[in-house]
C-alpha cells in the first residue's frame, strides 16, 4: 500500500488532497475539534522533538511545517490572483472562519515587503501562562508560507511579542529575504 505522506525517495509529497474528505469522514462529529486537542498534538510532538533533537531544531521543524502548511492553505483556499487590499481582507476571513485567530495589519510598506502583524485570539498560544518567551515558532512559518504563496517571495517572520510573553496579542515583523 502507497504512503500517501511519503515519496519512494523519502521526500514529503504532502498535499491538500491529503486532508481528504473530512465532512464525508466525520459525519456524526463534524469538522471541528476544541483548540485543547489540537495543542495537545503540537506540544506533546514539540516535546518529543526537543527531547530528541533540542528546542531549536524542533522549533525549526514546527517552522517548516508551518511554512508547508501555510503555502498549502494559501494556494488552496486563497486567491492569489487579487489585489494585496482583497487578498488581506479574504484571509482575515478565512482565518477566523477556520479559527485559527484574528488577523489584523499593523504596518506594510509595498516598496520593501517589510511587514507587521497581530494575531488575536491566536490557535496557538492565546490563554497560556506567562513564560516570558515567544512560543508561535508554527505560526512563523504558517505566515512566512501564506505571504510566499502570494509575492513569490521568501518572507522571513519572527514573532516578537506572544501572549506567553504577557501581550494579548501575537506580533509579527516579516521581511524579504534577499
Amino acid at each position: 500500500m502507497e504512503n500517501v505522506f511519503q515519496a519512494a525517495d523519502g521526500h514529503s509529497k504532502f498535499s491538500w488532497r491529503n486532508l481528504g474528505n473530512i465532512k464525508d469522514g466525520r459525519g456524526d462529529l463534524g469538522e471541528e475539534m476544541p483548540v485543547l486537542v489540537y495543542r495537545l498534538m503540537q506540544f506533546t510532538l514539540l516535546d518529543v522533538m526537543a527531547q530528541k533533537m533540542g528546542i531549536e531544531a524542533a522549533n525549526d521543524f514546527l517552522r517548516e511545517a508551518g511554512h508547508l502548511a501555510g503555502m498549502e492553505l494559501a494556494r488552496n483556499a486563497l486567491d492569489l490572483s487579487v489585489d494585496f487590499n482583497a487578498f488581506l481582507s479574504n484571509l482575515q476571513q478565512t482565518l477566523r472562519e477556520l479559527k485559527i485567530g484574528i488577523l489584523r495589519m499593523e504596518a506594510f510598506d509595498p516598496d520593501t515587503g517589510e511587514i507587521i502583524l497581530t494575531v488575536g485570539q491566536d490557535l496557538d498560544c492565546s490563554g497560556l501562562p506567562i513564560t516570558n518567551e515567544t512560543v508561535c515558532d508554527y505560526d512563523e512559518g504558517f505566515i512566512s508560507g501564506i505571504l510566499e504563496a502570494y509575492t513569490g517571495k521568501v518572507y522571513r517572520i519572527k514573532e516578537i511579542d506572544c501572549w506567553a510573553s504577557g501581550d494579548r496579542v501575537c506580533r509579527f515583523q516579516g521581511s524579504i529575504v534577499k
